[in-house]
Order: C-alpha cells, then structure tokens, then sequence
C-alpha cells in the first residue's frame, strides 16, 4: 500500500467520526446520510488525487474542508433554500481539537434518543462517530451484516420523521440517554482493544478516543459512580497494551506479558477512577469489569477473577461473558472444568474466540486432533492477521508432537 494510502486509511479511521459529527450539527440530523456522502466522497478524493498530487501540507484541514464543501455543494444540487445553503457554506470552520470534539460528544447523545431502540442506537453511534463499517459493527454484535444494516436504516429513519435535533435536551433527558451513551463508548474501546479484523491487533486511536470521551463525561454534570467505573475499567485495560503485542506484532497472552511494559500513568487514572467510582450504593457491570481489570493489575488471583465473573453474569447476562467466565473456571479447576463451562450459544457459532478457547482447552486435555479441527474452525472466522498467526502457531505445535 502506497504512503498516501496508509495515510488517507489512517486519517480516515481517525477523522471520520469528527467529521461527520461537524457535518450532521451543521446540517442538521435530518442530513445525516448526506454528512455520511461527503465523507466518503472526500475519502475518494484523496484516494484519486494525493497519490500523484501529493499529500498537502495539512491533511486533516484538506479533507474537513473538502468534505465542508461537498456538503454545501450537495444541498445546493438538491435545490434547498438559498437561506439554508448560506447559513451552512460559512466560512469559518471549528478547530478540529477543539469544537469537533464535543461535537463527537453530542453527536453519540443525538443517536442515543430515548425514541431510538438502544440496539439501532449504538450501532448508529457505532458507524458515525466510530467511523465502523457495517461488517464491524455486526462482528461487534456478534449479528449478522443484514440485521445491523436494518437497524442503521430504521434510526435514520427515525430521527428524519420524528425531527430529532442535535441540540442537547435537559438533565433528566440526557441521564435517560447515559446508558446507551455508555455502551457506545464500551464498545468503541474494546473495537481498539481487540480489533475484529485487519493487521493490527491494537487500534490505538479508538481506544485513546473512547477513553478521551468517557472522561468528558465524567468531568460534566452527568457524572456517575458508573461513569467513573468505565473510565477505570478503560485505562486499566488500556494500561496493558503495550505488552499485548510484541516487537514483531505477535500476540502476547496475559501470562506471558512482561509488566514493566504497562503503562503506570494510566494504571494511577484507572485505580483513581475505580475509587472514585464506590460512592453509592449501586453496582454496575462497569463496576465488576472494572474489578476484574484491576485484579489482573495488582497479580494474578483467579479464585476472586472466577467469583467477579459470577457476579458479571449475573448483572450482564451473555455468552461472551460466559465465555470469559469459563476461562476463569479452567484456571481455577483445570481445563476439564473449563471446557464443561463454556456456554452453548448460536451466537458464538461464528465467534473466533469461543474456538480458539475450546481449542487450548482441548490441548490441555490432550485432545489434540480435536484441538486442531477447533483451530482450524477458529481460522475460518473473522480475526485480526496477529490472532491468526497465533492460531497457526497453536496447530503446528500441536502437529509436531
């Protein structure tokens, strides 16, 4: 790929949500898919020019400014009031670092309305202010490319029939739209903290960004024990990646991780947030992640990382946090354990993680014909390229004995 190209793939993955979000606040919700359009046509520019005109001095300036004007060029092909259209092509655009942000921030609250099914909300939250395709978002759901593509449609649907606006309702109204809000931000970070797919095993940008509008939101008037439990539980995750891969973009699992490598700067925000996230009475699944974060930080102690995922479950019933959980168990009583509780669920039939799991299980037992056809099963899903040679690893070892 050529230096341009990595670039616009960069600044796209990057900028994409921001610029959206600047489009939508400018044009208004209804214009949603519009802001979406002139995205995707500046990307296109890029990819058509940049290679043989060369990059330009400010990237980033170049596409928000591309991407401004095909908007206002698009609104006035489609012949709206030449009020609008002036209204909208003002010159003066927000600074990318500082507006743009908190644009970002309304943008997930404007997709988070109480009159949007929460599903269809995140994953329109998901697509443009993560800038995630379809297929990712589905990976994320663990759902198939049909359903979410539905679900994008009706929230769009929605709010160009029900007049939802980007402006920011009162207190009650947006408490009613933290939760969602909440889930947006999880399941961007953990998009960067184990990408589904691509090269990378670590998309840094993401998680920086989740965590960077988790903290707004713990820093405004909507702060709540729970807030401060995600911020934690973000940074203490966060905290470990630079271990989780080594110098040659392998994968390192937990063990085998060297600590010196993690990074004590976001460990003291994580611990500084989880106290202040035990105010209150209520416990969130935010909080028992976050616990489970900050255990496998202060040393290894399963028996309590087994019993906090029986509390998860309890809170956040799902086959992905059986699955983490039966981990748990095959630590504490062995893999035999461990393999007798990994959960049955059509939806973890495509999930890369739930093979690859029953497959070291089975290794352990000795079972190895059965670990490799897991493997390989395992191989056959969506992965990251640094999880699949971990894969591969895994069945030539096991071919070799």
């Amino acid at each position: 790929m050529s230096e341009p190209a990595v670039l616009i793939e960069h600044l796209f993955r990057r900028q994409a949500g921001k610029m959206v979000a600047h489009l939508t606040r400018l044009l208004g919700p209804a214009r949603l898919d519009l802001a979406e359009e002139a995205v995707q046509d500046t990307m296109v520019r890029a990819l058509q020019g940049w290679p043989f005109q060369g990059i330009p001095p400010n990237p980033e300036a170049w596409l928000f400014r591309v991407a401004h004007n095909a908007a206002i060029d698009a609104i006035r092909r489609r012949r709206e009031t030449a009020e609008f259209v002036e209204a909208a092509a003002a010159p003066d655009l927000p600074d990318p670092d500082d507006q743009l942000r908190d644009d970002e921030l309304r943008m997930v609250f404007l997709c988070c309305h109480p009159e949007i099914p929460r599903d269809a909300a995140v994953a329109l939250s998901l697509k443009t202010v993560g800038g995630f395709s379809v297929r990712e978002i589905a990976r994320a759901f663990l759902a198939d490319d049909a359903a979410i593509a539905q679900r994008l449609v009706r929230a769009k649907r929605l709010i160009r029939e029900r007049g939802i606006t980007l402006e920011l309702p009162s207190a009650p109204d947006l408490e009613a739209r933290l939760d969602a809000v909440l889930d947006v931000l999880y399941f961007i970070f953990n998009e960067g903290y184990a990408a589904h797919e691509g090269d990378a095993l670590i998309r840094h940008d993401l998680c920086g960004e989740a965590l960077r509008l988790a903290r707004l939101v713990a820093a405004s008037s909507l702060n709540h024990p729970r807030v401060d439990a995600l911020v934690a539980l973000m940074a203490l995750q966060a905290a470990r990646t630079p271990a989780r891969v080594d110098a040659l973009g392998n994968l390192v699992l937990l063990d085998d991780q060297d600590r010196a490598l993690w990074d004590q700067r976001l460990i003291a925000m994580g611990f500084h947030h989880f106290d202040r996230s035990m105010t209150g009475d209520a416990v969130s699944a935010y909080h028992v992640e976050a616990a489970i974060a900050a255990t496998h930080v202060r040393g290894p102690d399963w028996p309590v990382v087994l019993e906090l995922y029986d509390d998860l479950l309890k809170l956040k019933p799902s086959p992905v946090v059986a699955l983490n959980r039966a981990v748990a168990v095959a630590k504490v009583h062995g893999a035999e354990a461990g393999l007798a509780a990994l959960p049955e669920s059509a939806k973890l039939a495509n999930y890369y993680l739930y093979l690859a799991v029953r497959g070291h299980l089975l290794a352990e037992l000795g079972r190895s014909d059965e670990a490799i056809d897991a493997f390989r099963a395992a191989l056959e899903r969506p992965c990251s390229e640094p999880e699949r040679r971990f894969l591969e690893r895994k069945c030539a070892a096991l071919r070799s004995r």
